[in-house]
């Protein structure tokens, strides 16, 4: 049995939580999910420019876990952009 999830701090919520492909319908489009706690980590990372020990402490969370949900995180957005997916931010 695998250790429950700790709450993470979220203070950026996205001002839009859906993004697709220009000129696509969403219908044609497969769909990936990207958590809450995966947007915060990128936008602390790369929209606020913190280092990863700062941004960890911010979500009240280890630095190794920061980096293990900012390189799932990368790795859903590059997927959508290479691969021309939409993204979905859900609030798991």
């Amino acid at each position: 049995m695998s250790r429950p999830c700790k709450n993470r701090k979220i203070r950026g919520k996205p001002n839009s939580n859906h993004f697709k492909p220009a000129g696509i319908p969403s219908s044609n489009l497969e769909e990936i999910d990207l958590t809450l706690p995966e947007f915060e980590a990128i936008r602390l990372i790369y929209v606020l420019n913190l280092p990863q020990e700062e941004a960890s402490k911010k979500m009240e969370i280890s630095q190794p876990t920061l980096s293990r949900i900012l390189k799932s995180a990368i790795k859903k957005i590059s997927d959508a952009i290479v691969n021309g997916k939409s993204i979905k931010i859900n609030n798991i």
